[in-house]
């Protein structure tokens, strides 16, 4: 009977380690299953939510391929986005919340305005940040878990505004003068400090140099001032309403300097593109992509083209050149990191990004200790050739010509701006 009760009590005794075994099991297998969350703000709503849909959109595209391929590390993942509503002072209250509600694995960020109100939750939390589009924001933080996928390389505002300048000063006869113009935001005063650099190193005299309120809708005036001083260059640092405000006023009042453009944010939309049409010629901006025969990156096309097809359903940016293809790559990056550490441990994927160059659909990125690009890639671009608002003709070669850097250029620049508007109209 003792020999019994013995064994039943062993019996009792294994049973339940076996449970506990189990239970420990299946609580690994679970955690093991949780999604990867991967947080940010977006411009859903308010002036820039044509930009952010897209690059939802891009991001959206790779969870869909990462997840079908049987997730990260064997972890499905998930996006979690909020809507900033354009709108900087909501920005702090998103990532808190992403952070210390959602517990959120990975972070993005997004453009300039967005990302510099998000850095200090960030660096409190010692966090990997991917920023999407922010110019020069970690000159000012120095923090090494930021990282920053668009191309401006060690020197975003040299990179940003360089290529409106080398074009110009090989002009003959060379230009003297120019003149600065902004919106008071974070991205173009930061624009416009680059040009400020550019016209002191070109020893350039800058004849006007000023920033219009955010909220400017007629430019008529502030246009005008400009004109009175009769610049050679005009260099614009402006968002896309203002983009298109300024090109379309500068056209009424007839502004005519040998080189007009700069950083005008919104060229770079499908949108924009096509509302302007025309009014484009001559006009010298920026971009990060575009289908000119000297810029091809492995993978790009088959991106784009899953891209293009979603875009046309739910009505956002037809091209994809701009945003999208960019968040997808931050993404790549980021998955990249994740899978060759095995985790999602911050400090283990900081040095892993550091230590490691990523072959992306734009192109093979390293990143160097400020974060940005190690060799800046930013496209000085005139357009050209523009007939109508039909938005395909800018999937053609030649309408865009990469003028700037040397390495990728497709044609020289046409000046003076009327000039290169004539030349297009023939």
């Amino acid at each position: 009977m003792r020999m019994f009760r013995l064994t039943g009590l062993r019996g009792v005794a294994l049973a339940l380690s076996t449970m506990i075994a189990a239970l420990y099991l299946s609580s690994d297998a679970a955690r093991a299953a949780d999604p990867i969350k991967i947080g940010f703000g977006i411009q859903l709503t308010g002036p820039l939510a044509g930009n952010g849909k897209a690059a939802l959109l891009g991001a959206q595209i790779w969870a869909d391929e990462v997840n079908k391929a049987g997730g990260l590390i064997g972890r499905p993942v998930e996006l979690v986005p909020y809507d900033d509503q354009s709108n900087p002072g909501l920005v702090p209250g998103i990532y808190s919340k992403l952070l210390d509600v959602d517990k959120v694995d990975l972070l993005l960020s997004n453009n300039t305005n967005q990302t510099a109100p998000a850095m200090p939750t960030i660096i409190q939390h010692k966090r990997l940040i991917m920023g999407m589009f922010a110019l020069a924001i970690n000159e000012q933080f120095k923090y090494p878990g930021y990282f920053q996928i668009q191309p401006y390389g060690p020197n975003g505002k040299d990179s940003l505004t360089r290529g409106f300048f080398e074009n110009a000063i090989a002009m003959d006869p060379k230009p003297t003068t120019v003149a600065l113009v902004g919106a008071d935001a974070e991205f173009s005063k930061n624009a416009l400090e680059g040009a400020r650099m550019q016209a002191k190193r070109l020893g350039l005299t800058v004849v006007y140099d000023k920033v219009y309120p955010p909220t400017t809708v007629n430019f008529t005036p502030v246009l005008k001032a400009l004109q009175a001083t009769s610049p050679d260059l005009v260099f614009v640092a402006s968002y896309p309403s203002d983009t298109v405000g300024i090109i379309r006023t500068a056209h009424e009042i007839n502004l005519e300097p040998k080189v007009f453009g700069g950083a005008m944010v919104g060229t770079q939309y499908a949108a924009i593109k096509q509302q302007l049409g025309e009014a484009l010629n001559g006009v010298v901006s920026f971009e990060q992509y575009i289908p000119e025969p000297t810029v091809k990156f492995p993978g790009i096309e088959d991106m784009l083209k899953k891209y293009q097809a979603k875009a046309a359903e739910v009505g956002v940016d037809a091209l994809g050149y701009y945003v999208p293809a960019f968040v997808y790559s931050a993404l790549q990056v980021l998955g990249e990191a994740v899978t060759k550490t095995g985790g999602v441990d911050q400090q283990k994927l900081i040095s892993y990004i550091h230590g490691n160059t990523f072959q992306t659909v734009v192109g093979d990125i390293a990143f160097g200790p400020d974060g940005e690009w190690v060799e800046p890639r930013m496209f000085a671009v005139q357009f050209r050739n523009i007939k109508g608002n039909d938005i395909q003709q800018f999937t053609q070669a030649g309408k865009e010509v990469i003028i700037f850097p040397p390495k990728y250029k497709s044609g020289d620049l046409v000046y003076p701006f009327a000039n290169a508007q004539k030349a297009a109209q023939n």
